[in-house]
């Protein structure tokens, strides 16, 4: 089945067993559960010949009894053409059935508290049926890292009341909604329209399962019918709106006249027949509250596309609805590869705005699958700067030129600015961020003189001053005067420069001044880790303890001296994000559900043996060493002895092994006879090599299984200290040691990456070059002389 279509079956039983499991036999709970309409009634019909129609009538009873038709009922169970007949139904449907019956997928009590595990495996599911159905079926699911970018920047965080709304007029399957409305600390009510039947459904089903039951979703056309309204008729307003309507829809007029719009959105111009971006982009506008905020998802082209367009993206400019505009990597959304832009929208502040913040964030991503995604450093990156922009408005363009906003990192200077609407009117209001923002690198030029001459030139090496500024005496080490003016030359060879900057004293202190910093931050959170308890939520904990490290690596001093960033406060977070989505945010949870208890998910058995049992693995680790050493030399015997008139030759099988049977026969026939001495000398010596290969294997398994007994007996005597010192420290945090260690090897090897290159590049001059052409050419010259030619 495509994915577009058993997403409906997966989804719909997920539902059920989670509205089951969760509010079966509760009076007065957000969800009835009627009798003879929950999960444990489809589990007494596997092996039911009518399996699939007594299905379709539990489900049914369920939607009646909530509202739902139309919602949980959009899949047929009983459908032959895509189930199979007879029997293959009954099965199929009984396998799916039994796989939700699973004793692990209990959701009778939310067990890590206010951590949604349910409604996250939702989203994952959704994602997943978004990448798998293709073109036709994406538009249903926004990636939900740009929902989180999105739900940041319009400033939802800061909403104080729970009656505070938020609108997504294309909300699809309520991902961006839901991403939104969870930034909000006392929570918000929650609106959403969707023209597609199918796709509502979904919405609605992950509103109950992300406990947001009481959601309003509608299905109907937006732009045609928009369904919240007013008692005199006008649009409803709220305080948030977020979209990511479908790109650049050509029938999205279908059903209304825009020249007599009901809702007055076109005041500043119709968009073009056919093309719909600036349609959802004014009725978003349109939809705000006067102290409305708001972000849009739309194409790159709404940015400078001229003719009516033009106009209408001057006209808002000029009222200052504009906050931002973020723009993303290419390649993010599934459906279309095109690039994308974040358009941040602020009615409360645009009498006063004087311009346009933007941000080029097209080249922070990583490749997933034949898609693109933000990372976690990304998401942050661009929060962070855009969250400055807006507390120093006033001085940003001035900050961010100068590379001293502290969440803008030094070594990505062409990210972001503070556009002035006097210099975008210079533009004609076009809004293409290229034209603000210049984020190419710059050329590696190549220096003329040094080709000819030698020499490699002092502005190359200058302009690794960020590195001459933290190891200042690096320079002299690596580099000394050439023979002429403005031109230098290597100290030591391409081959030891990498050597050369480890062992340097400079490059040692930075290093033990960013362990100080690692350690400092180790150190204010080791009672935050090791304080896990259960029921402890892991959301909190993750916020907490990334806040801390972003913090402890963005600090300039270090016991008074300086500490250049030289290492990315966002590569360093980024490690830590990896390690969390990984591995460690599991470990979390299974300490909140379960507690400090050992086992071999919580604590691998390498993390016990190194602690406890270093001297036993190193006595196998030498056992090990020993059998490798005997069969290199087995190896080494055979290769000699082996072939063709070799003293091994008759023992050697078609597969060119040799067999231990036949090196015993043959042994038996050799033994005694003086005419094949050494053929017996070299038999024995090979019989001996191998039974001492085989006794060290032996040897190895004995200490293995007594090495595994010893951990085993250790795991059932481990007290809840120790459990919390092989998880906390020799698991997480030197886990993420290796990953402060990564960030600091990537420092050398970029310096060491760029040395290499301008060495090799001017290492041969052109009369050097030509001389050794001339040579070669002497040569060939030669050759063909004695050749006849």
């Amino acid at each position: 089945m495509d994915a577009s279509q058993y997403k409906d079956y997966v989804l719909v039983l997920l539902f059920v067993k989670y509205v089951s499991d969760k509010y079966a036999g509760q009076p007065g709970a957000l969800i009835e559960v009627p009798p003879g309409g929950g999960f444990a009634d489809m589990v007494a019909l596997k092996g039911d010949k009518e399996i699939g129609d007594k299905i379709n009538k539990i489900i049914a009873k369920l939607a009646e009894a909530n509202d739902l038709k139309g919602v949980i009922d959009v899949a047929d169970f009983n459908n032959p053409d895509k189930l199979g007949r007879g029997k293959e139904m009954v099965d199929r449907l009984s396998n799916l059935v039994g796989i939700f019956q699973n004793p692990g997928l209990d959701f009778s009590s939310n067990r890590a508290e206010g951590d949604d595990i349910l409604g996250d495996a939702y989203e994952y599911l959704m994602r997943h049926f978004a990448t798998e159905s293709g073109k036709s079926k994406g538009q249903f699911y926004t990636p939900a890292e740009v929902s989180r970018v999105m739900a940041k920047v319009i400033g939802i965080n800061e909403a104080e009341r729970q009656d505070q709304t938020i609108y997504d007029p294309t909300c699809g399957s309520g991902s961006l909604l839901l991403k939104a409305a969870d930034e909000a600390p006392r929570g918000v009510t929650i609106y959403g329209q969707e023209m597609d039947n199918a796709t509502t459904a979904l919405a609605r089903m992950n509103m109950i399962l992300h406990n947001n039951a009481t959601a309003e979703i509608w299905q109907d056309n937006t732009l045609a019918n928009p369904h919240f309204r007013n008692a005199d008729g006008s649009l409803k307003t709220f305080d948030f709106v977020v979209a990511n309507p479908p790109f650049s829809t050509k029938a999205w007029s279908n059903g209304f006249d825009p020249e007599n719009d009901l809702y007055g959105r076109f005041e500043y111009g119709i968009p073009p027949r056919k093309n719909g971006d600036y349609a959802f982009l004014l009725h978003i506008l349109r939809s705000l509250k006067s102290t409305g905020k708001g972000a849009v998802i739309l194409p790159h082209g709404v940015l400078f596309r001229g003719n009516a367009e033009g106009k209408i993206r001057k006209n808002i400019i000029r009222r200052g609805y504009i906050k931002g505009i973020i723009g993303l990597p290419p390649n993010l959304f599934y459906g279309t590869g095109i690039p994308a832009c974040i358009i941040v929208l602020d009615k409360e502040n645009a009498p006063g705005r004087t311009g346009i913040f933007m941000i080029d964030a097209s080249k922070g991503f990583m490749k997933d699958g034949n898609k693109n995604r933000l990372r976690h450093q990304d998401i942050r990156m661009i929060v962070d700067v855009f969250t400055a922009a807006t507390v120093e408005t006033q001085v940003v363009e001035t900050r961010v030129e100068t590379q001293d906003l502290a969440s803008l990192p030094s070594r990505r200077p062409r990210y972001a600015r503070m556009v002035s609407h006097a210099e975008i009117e210079a533009q004609d209001y076009n809004l293409n961020i290229p034209r603000y923002i210049n984020s190419t690198e710059p050329e590696d030029t190549q220096d003329i003189e040094a080709h000819l001459l030698g020499g490699i030139p002092n502005r190359d090496i200058d302009d690794l001053a960020r590195y001459w500024e933290v190891f200042p005496t690096l320079r002299g080490a690596l580099f000394e005067d050439g023979p002429r003016p403005g031109y230098s030359q290597l100290k030591v060879a391409a081959g030891e420069i990498k050597a050369t900057i480890y062992a340097h004293p400079e490059f040692s202190c930075y290093t033990q001044r960013v362990n100080i910093v690692f350690d400092k931050w180790k150190a204010d959170n080791m009672g935050r880790l090791r304080g896990i308890a259960e029921s402890s939520r892991a959301t909190p904990l993750i916020e907490a303890l990334s806040e801390d490290l972003l913090q402890a690596f963005a600090v300039e001093t270090q016991d008074s001296a300086s500490l250049p960033s030289l290492i990315d406060k966002y590569d360093v977070y980024q490690q830590l994000m990896n390690y969390w989505t990984n591995t460690m945010q599991d470990d979390v949870y299974m300490i909140a559900v379960e507690g400090w208890r050992a086992n071999g998910d919580l604590i691998p058995a390498q993390l016990v043996i190194s602690r406890y049992y270093g001297a036993e693995q190193e006595a196998t680790e030498a056992l090990a060493a020993k059998k490798a050493a005997v069969g290199r030399q087995r190896e080494e015997m055979a290769e000699e002895h082996g072939g063709e008139d070799g003293l091994l030759e008759e023992v050697v099988n078609d597969r060119g092994k040799i067999c231990k049977a036949a090196l015993k026969a043959r042994l038996k026939e050799t033994q005694g006879d003086r005419d094949y001495a050494d053929e017996t000398e070299a038999l024995e010596a090979y019989l001996a090599l191998v039974d001492q290969e085989s006794q060290a294997g032996k040897s190895i398994r004995q200490a293995q299984k007594a090495l595994g007994a010893k951990v085993a007996d250790r795991y059932a005597a481990l007290s809840e200290e120790e459990v919390r010192t092989l998880v906390v420290d020799d698991k997480w945090l030197m886990a993420l040691a290796t990953g402060v260690q990564t960030e600091l090897d990537r420092i050398s090897q970029a310096l060491t990456g760029r040395i290499v290159a301008l060495a090799e590049r001017y290492a041969a001059p052109l009369p050097q070059l030509a001389e050794e052409v001339e040579a070669l050419s002497d040569k060939v010259d030669a050759h063909l002389e004695r050749m006849g030619f």
